[in-house]
C-alpha cells in the first residue's frame, strides 16, 4: 500500500485498515477479512459521534485502537505518534542530548534495552533490563507512561541532572541514581583497533544509516597497519537497518551467495544476494555475539555462519526475526507492521516464539539463565527438525536465535554487589574525574601517548588508597571477599576511564579488552588455524 494512498484516505478509513489488519490476523486458517467486525466498529464509532452523552477525543480514541489492535498481533508491530517519529529514529541517524539509553515501554513500564557505550547511564552501571519507576519523585508506571512523556522527563541540556529510581530483576530494593544529561554520539563503531599481530578488532554497536562509511574507514586503516583476519564485535548490537547488514555480510561474501531472505503471508519470498564488492572475502573471520545481539546482528551472523564464512562465538543470540514494514498514515504518524520473517540462506528462521505472550519473550533471558544456558550450550535441546546444515555440511540449528560455533559462558563472578554499588553511586567517574582534572599535565608528560600509557601506568596502593577512600565517604562500605572478586574488573575500569579522557572510546575499549575473557577467547580462536580446519572454513 503506497503512501500516497494513505495520504488521500479518511479519518474512519484509518480505523478499518488498522482493523482490517487485526481482523485478518485473527481470522483463522483462511486468512480472510471479516467485514462484520469492520462494520461493527465503525458502527460503533459512528455511534459515539453522533449519540455520545459527552465530547470525545476523537484521534486519541484512535490512537488507543491502533496500540491495542498491535498488541494482538507480535511484540515487534508498534504505532509511533507523529510527534515521536523524529526520535524513534534518532539513533539510526543523529544525535541528541539526554540521559543515553535505548528503552522501550511494555506493559506501561519503561524498560532499559541497553545503556548506550560511552553514554552517562552506562557510565554509571545502569544495566540492560533495568527498569525506570520513578523519575525525581514521580511514579512512572502505568497508562499514563508514553514514549513523549519519557521523553519530556530524560531528554535535556548538557549539564544537567535528573534523578531516576530503577527496579532491577534480581534485586528486592529500588536503586536511586543521579544522572548529568550529555551529549549523546550516534556513532555505529566505538572501537577499531590490531588488537593482536595481523588481527583487526571492529566493535559495531549499531547498523545505522552512517555504519558502513564507518566500517570502511575503520577497515582501510586496519589494513593499513597490517590487518589480515578480523574479530568483528556484534555483542549487546540490537540492529538497525536491514539493507546495512545486507550490505556489511556482503563484504564478507563473494559474488552471488544468499545473505537472507524474507517471507511473509502477504509477502512472497525476496532474495538478497552478496555483489562483488567484498572487501574482506578472505582472510579468518570470527564474529562475536551474546544473548542482546538481534535482528541485523543475527543477520550478518546467520550469513556468515552459513557459508562456512568464518566462527561465531559467544552466546546464543537474541531471535528477533520479524520484518517491520513503515505505513504512514494521514497525520504523519506510523505504523511498523510486521509483514515477513527473515530466514538465512540454509533456511533457517531467526525469530523466536512468542506464542506464550510478551511477557514470557522479553522475559528470555531469565528463562535462558535459570535453565543453564548461559553457562553450558548443552543445557539447549534442538529437536531434529530444527536441524539445518551450512553450505559445506555443518548441521546449525534453527528455533531462534543464532548458535555460536564456539560456546563462550557467560562469568558473572566480577559482578558483585560491592562493584554495583561503586558504579550506581559514581564513584568510578567521579574519582577519575577528579584525578585526571588534577593530573593531566602530569600524565600527558609521563604517557605522551597512548601505547607509554597502556603499558607502563600502574594503580599503585595510593592511588588504590584514595580510591577507596572515596568510595567510603560516598557511602560503598568495604567488602573484603566482594573487592577481591571484583578487583581485577574495578582496576580495568579505572584505568579504561583515563584513557577515554585522555585520548577517546578507543582508547577505552582497548584497556577493558585486555581483560575481557570473551574477547581473548576470540583472539585464542583467530589464531587457532585448528579452529577453522571444519569443513568449509574458509581462511
Amino acid at each position: 500500500m503506497s503512501n500516497k494512498f494513505l495520504n488521500n484516505i479518511g479519518f474512519y478509513s484509518v480505523i478499518i485498515i488498522l482493523f482490517f489488519l487485526f481482523s485478518v490476523s485473527s481470522s483463522g486458517q483462511n486468512g480472510k477479512q471479516d467485514p462484520a467486525g469492520v462494520r461493527k466498529y465503525n458502527a460503533l464509532m459512528q455511534m459515539i459521534k453522533y449519540a455520545y452523552v459527552d465530547s470525545v477525543n476523537e484521534p486519541k480514541l484512535v490512537e488507543k485502537a491502533i496500540v491495542e489492535t498491535l498488541k494482538e498481533l507480535d511484540p515487534h508491530s508498534m504505532y509511533i505518534s507523529k510527534k515521536d517519529l523524529q526520535r524513534a529514529n534518532e539513533e539510526l541517524v543523529g544525535n541528541f542530548e539526554g540521559i543515553g539509553v535505548q528503552f522501550e515501554i511494555l506493559r506501561d513500564t519503561i524498560n532499559i534495552v541497553h545503556p548506550i557505550p560511552g553514554g552517562p547511564s552506562e557510565r554509571l552501571g545502569i544495566l540492560s533490563g533495568d527498569k525506570i519507576v520513578k523519575i525525581e519523585t514521580e511514579n512512572v508506571t502505568g497508562k499514563k507512561v508514553t514514549n513523549q512523556f519519557v521523553f519530556d522527563r530524560l531528554r535535556g541540556k548538557k549539564g544537567t541532572k535528573v534523578n531516576i529510581t530503577i527496579l532491577r530483576p534480581g534485586k528486592k530494593e529500588l536503586l536511586d541514581f543521579t544522572i548529568v544529561r550529555d551529549k549523546i554520539p550516534i556513532n555505529s563503531i566505538d572501537a577499531s583497533y590490531i588488537i593482536a599481530p595481523g588481527v583487526g578488532y571492529i566493535n559495531l554497536t549499531r547498523f545505522s544509516s552512517t555504519s558502513m562509511k564507518e566500517y570502511m574507514e575503520a577497515m582501510s586503516k586496519l589494513k593499513a597497519q597490517g590487518m589480515k583476519h578480523l574479530i568483528l564485535d556484534l555483542r549487546n548490537n540490537g540492529g538497525g537497518y536491514m539493507n546495512t547488514a545486507i550490505d556489511l555480510s556482503d563484504q564478507f561474501l563473494d559474488d552471488n551467495k544468499l545473505i537472507v531472505y524474507t517471507e511473509g503471508r502477504m509477502s512472497p519470498r525476496e532474495n538478497f544476494n552478496s555483489t562483488t564488492n567484498g572487501n574482506f572475502e578472505q582472510g579468518k573471520l570470527v564474529i562475536m555475539i551474546n544473548e542482546n545481539s538481534a535482528s541485523a546482528s543475527e543477520i550478518v551472523s546467520g550469513a556468515v555462519q552459513d557459508w562456512d564464512r568464518g566462527l561465531i562465538v559467544g552466546r546464543r543470540s537474541f531471535g528477533k526475526g520479524l520484518v517491520q514494514r513503515p505505513f504512514s498514515l494521514p497525520d504523519s504518524s506510523e505504523v511498523r507492521l510486521t509483514t515477513a520473517r527473515y530466514f538465512t540462506p540454509s533456511g533457517r528462521c531467526i525469530q523466536k516464539s512468542y506464542a506464550e505472550g510478551v511477557d514470557k519473550y522479553y522475559d528470555d533471558y531469565s528463562t535462558r539463565y535459570k535453565h543453564g544456558e548461559m553457562e553450558n550450550p548443552d543445557s539447549i535441546k534442538f529437536p531434529d527438525s530444527l536441524k539445518f546444515h551450512t553450505s559445506k555440511g555443518r548441521v546449525v540449528y534453527g528455533g531462534g536465535g543464532i548458535m555460536p560455533d564456539v560456546f563462550i559462558p557467560l562469568d558473572t563472578t566480577p559482578f558483585t554487589d560491592y562493584f554495583l554499588n561503586l558504579r550506581r553511586k559514581n564513584v568510578i567517574n567521579m574519582f577519575i574525574g577528579e584525578y585526571v582534572d588534577k593530573n593531566r599535565s602530569s600524565l600527558q608528560r609521563s604517557y605522551p601517548d597512548f601505547s607509554s600509557f597502556e603499558k607502563k601506568f600502574i594503580l599503585d596502593d595510593e592511588f588504590m588508597k584514595d580510591f577507596l577512600a572515596l568510595a567510603e565517604k560516598q557511602g560503598v562500605k568495604m567488602d573484603e571477599k566482594q573487592f577481591g572478586l571484583s578487583e581485577t574488573l574495578i582496576k580495568s575500569q579505572l584505568k579504561s576511564l583515563i584513557a577515554q579522557k585522555l585520548w577517546d572510546v578507543n582508547a577505552s575499549y582497548q584497556i577493558i579488552n585486555a581483560y575481557d575473557h570473551e574477547v581473548q577467547k576470540a583472539i585464542e580462536v583467530i589464531n587457532d588455524d585448528s579452529a577453522f580446519d571444519k569443513p568449509g572454513i574458509k581462511h
